[in-house]
Parts: structure tokens; sequence; C-alpha cells
């Protein structure tokens, strides 16, 4: 499904500062992928080429969705294709309702694969489905995007765009950043209820506590740019014990 192979990047305003050293992974479909690293590792970075943000330059390597190179597409062809980013801090959209942002997204994603969009009594039908199935209140559909938000509740809209949008490869960038054990179970539980054979995640995070609720496939330790080791859950409880120092080295050597 998402397959990266030897992927460099590097600051677009700055050469010298090179971010991403070779990072290579392969995620199958049904999938859960967590990436784990000390501050400075990569991994956000690795979420921001991956969905075509500015500001860096890939300088080899590739990464391609179902076959499709990612990196030849604008960001709004890469969400089209099936590629959704949860950002670690969602941004506030003041004087955009959260149901017409919803629907504008949807529709777009269905015009550009060549689908018809949706009435505005079939989107209500299915948000409203979609919201009560993550337990999400129905006044949060009212408000402006993530205006007045709690950090869950920002995180909570995330999930419910990503059920009204059905990628196949959902990419979070430490969504358990800010939030506390309650908050964290609901989004956790929102994500378990959007795992599908034919859909992947890839989960950035620092903690083993996020794992303990959406429990990976596979974990990779991310350092300097670039995956020192793979394996396992039990590889996130080591580093839980133990710290990065010990696999770090391993990797260094």
């Amino acid at each position: 499904m998402l397959e990266i192979k030897n992927l460099h990047a590097e600051l677009e305003e700055d050469s010298d500062v090179k971010i991403l050293n070779g990072v290579s992974l392969s995620v199958k479909p049904g999938e859960v992928h967590a990436i784990m690293g000390p501050n400075g590792s990569g991994k956000s970075t690795l979420s921001y080429v991956l969905s075509g943000r500015d500001g860096y330059a890939v300088t080899d390597g590739s990464a391609t969705l179902e076959g499709e190179s990612l990196l030849d597409m604008e960001p709004e062809e890469r969400a089209a294709a099936g590629l959704f980013l949860a950002f670690q801090y969602p941004v506030e959209i003041p004087g955009v309702g959260n149901m017409t942002f919803l629907r504008t997204a949807v529709n777009a994603q269905r015009k550009a694969r060549g689908q018809d969009e949706l009435s505005a009594g079939e989107f209500l039908k299915l948000v409203r489905a979609k919201a009560k199935e993550l337990q999400i209140d129905a006044e949060m559909l009212k408000r402006p995007v993530n205006v007045g938000f709690s950090g869950g509740e920002k995180k909570r809209n995330e999930i419910l765009q990503m059920a009204m949008l059905e990628p196949r490869m959902c990419v979070l960038d430490e969504t358990d950043s800010g939030l506390d054990v309650d908050a964290m179970k609901l989004v956790s539980d929102g994500v378990n209820k959007l795992r599908a054979d034919n859909r992947g995640f890839l989960v950035i995070t620092h903690y083993q506590r996020l794992l303990n609720h959406i429990k990976p496939d596979v974990v990779h330790i991310m350092s300097h740019g670039r995956i020192v080791k793979s394996g396992g859950p039990e590889l996130a409880l080591e580093v839980e014990e133990n710290g990065y120092g010990d696999l770090l080295a391993e990797g260094a050597a």
C-alpha cells in the first residue's frame, strides 16, 4: 500500500539541513505501523513530506501509495488518492462551520475521483451517522472548525474528518499530544473503529501509552532521519522501559 524507499529530504531554504536520510518502510493494507524516536529524529518531517507540505525538498528516494508516486502530486491530489494527515496541532478556522468544511472536503474528493457529489440530505444523514458512531456530540458539528475546541475535541474532530473522507492511508502525527487519559482513549477508540483490511495507518508518537490503545503490527525506531530498528509491539515496550539509548547505539553500530 504505502511504499517508502530510501527517502531523503532537506529544508528547501537551507540545503545544509538534511532531515530525512534514507527512510524505507512498507505498510500493507490492514496494517498499523508506529514510528517512535527522540525529538528531532525526523518523524513529523516524514509526515509533512508525504502530505506535500511546503518548505521541504526531496533529494532522493520515492514514496508511492498503491503504486502511484505521491511525490509527483500536489497536496490536494495526494488527499484525493487516499492519503490523510492528522496534525499534531489542528488549526482553527474562524468563520467556517464544521458542516460546511466537511461537506466541501468530501465533495471535492468525490469530484476528483469521478464520483457524484453528495446532496445536502445525503451528506447530513452520513455525517450524523458517523458522529454518532464515534460518540461525537452533534453540537460540535454546528461550531466553526476547531474554534474554542479543547485539545481532545480537536483530535476527535479530525477522526470525524477521517471517517467522512474514508482515506486508504492515515498518517497520525503525534495525535496523542496534549491529551489527557480520557481524551486519548476516546480518540484511540475512534481510530480503532476505522481500522479495516483495505486501510493502513502510520502512527507517529513519543509514547507507549497511545500504543496501549492503538495496537501496532510493526514498530519502527527513528533517529537522525532514518529508521534504525523495526520490530513488533514489544519494541515500544522496550523503549518505555529503557529509553532510546541502547536502541540508538545498536542502530549506529
